[in-house]
């Protein structure tokens, strides 16, 4: 406990308005969690408040995660704090309007069926680009910023690259289905605009817990693991050079850029996938052919980043 509370105040001295969105968020994963049990509705085919308990979960993750970069980042420290209450309000904001909705019993992503709903998810929209705005403002501080360690730089930078690729990715689930521009056409009005789901509306069988159709290709997959590169990227980085310090700078950078390159490769694939109107646990043989390549293209990278430099290392302690 003693360990979280100095990681706190740090993460505060750091970014109070990206801390203190952390911990309300974590606030409302409770509230979520208890409105999961407490409310039976259903929207789009799951229980009304799981999307907002996803949101806030994901949301505090990513404002923690940003409060944590901050700490190695050093240059424009007035831009970078305007920059974190920034996307501090506009993380809040989102998941206001998505709890809003759930209160309501309808969605709040790619609702256009009244003038309420159309407005709420406009100004959602306006906040998703501030946040990626904002998002892309660190990405380009972290590529101005120098590090004691090259190597995690280059993590923190390509996680966070990544991250922002992914966001963008987002973007996709804004287009019309062909039923949503029929109706467009026929009568003049739309009650949404775009989907999660390629290949049917959104609200069919899903996967437990996240929802991503069973039946269908969901773009929620790859803009998932693109989100969450940040996270992920640092980590197996972290997990593959720990043991290897004594490794060259160069290598150690190697490293790096063969997990990110293959991180980037598997999101690619995945959106790929979604867009061919194919469920994530229902690849067809081109997809497993290309999951398989990726496979060993990993493979060939990890022997050429690592395997090079053990026999580098037995020669060295031969002498």
């Amino acid at each position: 406990m003693e360990n979280i509370a100095i990681e706190l105040r740090r993460a505060w001295r750091d970014s109070a308005a990206l801390t203190a969105t952390s911990v309300l968020m974590l606030a409302a994963l409770v509230a979520s969690c208890a409105g999961i049990f407490l409310d039976p509705r259903v929207i789009t085919g799951v229980l009304a408040w799981l999307k907002p308990a996803k949101f806030a979960i994901s949301t505090a993750i990513f404002s923690g995660t940003i409060a944590w970069l901050y700490r190695y980042i050093t240059i424009w420290p007035g831009f970078m704090r305007a920059v974190g209450w920034v996307l501090a309000a506009v993380l809040v904001l989102e998941v206001a309007i998505i709890d809003v909705q759930a209160a309501r019993g309808t969605t709040s992503h790619f609702n256009a069926a009244t003038p309420l709903d159309g407005a709420l998810f406009a100004v959602m929209g306006a906040a998703i680009g501030f946040l990626w705005l904002g998002s892309v403002a660190v990405l380009i501080a972290l590529f101005r910023q120098k590090f004691e360690n090259p190597a995690w730089g280059w993590l923190l930078r390509l996680g966070m690259l990544t991250t922002v690729l992914g966001s963008a990715g987002g973007g996709l689930m804004l287009r019309m289905t062909p039923e949503q521009s029929a109706e467009m056409h026929a009568t003049h009005t739309v009650h949404a605009v775009g989907g999660h789901t390629v290949g049917a509306p959104d609200g069919g069988p899903g996967i437990p817990g996240v929802g991503w159709s069973t039946q269908h290709g969901d773009l929620r997959v790859p803009h998932f693991f693109g989100l969450h590169g940040l996270q992920i990227i640092p980590l197996l980085g972290w997990l593959a050079l720990r043991r290897r310090r004594d490794q060259a700078v160069g290598k150690q950078i190697g490293v790096a850029f063969a997990i990110a390159g293959s991180y980037l490769v598997l999101v690619a694939i995945l959106t790929v996938q979604a867009l061919r109107g194919q469920s994530v646990i229902e690849p067809d043989g081109t997809t497993l052919a290309v999951l398989a390549l990726w496979l060993g293209a990993t493979a060939v990278a990890i022997f050429l980043t690592w395997g090079i430099a053990a026999p580098n290392r037995a020669r060295a302690a031969a002498r």
